[in-house]
């Protein structure tokens, strides 16, 4: 008797939807941060932030798993920096992106072939699986520091924010978002968290990023967007080491995310790049000496055997394609004699 094997999509969207689901009762998603730990979670050897649907991947194993650490690398990786990862340890599966050009599929502005997103396994594993590993002392930010970069950020946004009211929404028709006052919140960072959260909305206008603000309260297209702001929320107040702590006001969508997850397997690989697109374009506007830099002409770096697609605001394909429409997207498990490295 054989069994079919799962491609990426299926196993990632399976992961994501047992971490929803065993959180439900407590509105605890796996994108929940705590101001402190573990943050983006980061390569051990680059130490450049793991981005879109990993940083989900990661935070879910992390949280499932108990790790404090937001440290990780593949086994080669932690060899190659002196340590070993323990026997019977298990890794976790994160996926990075190569593109190829289809001889099938010619773009009709350019006349060339197009290029074909293709996903592809690689395997990791977190500092605390491993022996020989000393993390560097980093001091933690302060809350005072935490408060004070969180207002300097969202101030340099330009966010037309008015205060007043016992809600929190962003208002398409006057481009503005809407916040209960500052001392309606027991705590300041839970104030800025929640701004983050309804910020992640306002980068839809179609102005800015054009995402699609015209479902109803109870459609698939309003709880998408709300997944999309949920992530983008969280993306951000992991940046700026802001809590996240559960709402329970979100307690409506996670229904009608579980429902769109099983589905669709790749609904959350759009909804975590989106939100990565809209984290990009936030941090690029308040960067400006970043944003000639954020733009090649494809983004995309070549280590040994693959190609790292950074997906988000810096890729002008997923720009170009913000619902991932015109993609065609084709899966291979992970050949056993490349050495992965991110």
């Amino acid at each position: 008797m054989t069994t079919e094997k799962k491609d990426i999509f299926e196993r990632v969207t399976e992961i994501i939807v047992k971490a929803i689901e065993e959180g439900s009762e407590s509105y605890q998603m796996p994108w929940r941060t705590s101001g402190g730990f573990p943050n983006s979670p980061i390569n051990a050897v680059s130490r450049k932030a793991y981005r879109g649907v990993n940083v989900l991947l990661l935070w879910a194993t992390a949280q499932e798993k108990g790790y404090k650490s937001g440290t990780w690398a593949t086994y080669k990786q932690w060899q190659e920096m002196g340590a070993q990862v323990r026997k019977g340890e298990k890794s976790t599966n994160v996926v990075f992106w190569k593109f190829f050009e289809s001889e099938k599929e010619i773009d009709p502005e350019t006349m060339k072939a197009k290029s074909i997103p293709v996903a592809r396994d690689y395997w990791v594993f977190n500092a605390e699986q491993v022996d020989g590993f000393t993390p560097k002392e980093e001091a933690p930010q302060t809350r005072e520091q935490r408060i004070e970069s969180a207002e300097q950020f969202f101030s340099t946004l330009g966010i037309e924010v008015k205060p007043g009211g016992n809600r929190a929404f962003y208002r398409l028709e006057t481009d503005s978002v809407h916040m209960p006052a500052f001392d309606a919140f027991k705590e300041p960072l839970f104030y800025y968290s929640v701004l983050a959260h309804e910020t992640t909305h306002w980068t839809a206008a179609p102005h800015r990023l054009n995402r699609d603000l015209s479902g109803r309260f109870g459609s698939e297209s309003y709880a998408m967007e709300e997944l999309v702001a949920e992530l983008g929320a969280a993306f951000l107040c992991a940046e700026l080491g802001l809590p996240t702590d559960p709402r329970i006001d979100h307690a409506p969508y996670i229904r009608s995310w579980l429902n769109a997850l099983k589905n669709d397997k790749k609904a959350i690989f759009v909804a975590a790049a989106k939100a990565q697109q809209a984290l990009d374009w936030m941090t690029n506007k308040v960067e400006p000496e970043m944003e000639e830099a954020a733009y090649p002409p494809i983004s995309f770096r070549i280590n040994r055997y693959e190609a790292f697609l950074e997906l988000g605001a810096r890729s002008p394909l997923l720009a170009a394609n913000p619902g991932f429409d015109s993609y065609y997207w084709t899966t291979f498990s992970r050949p056993k004699s490349v050495g992965r490295k991110r």
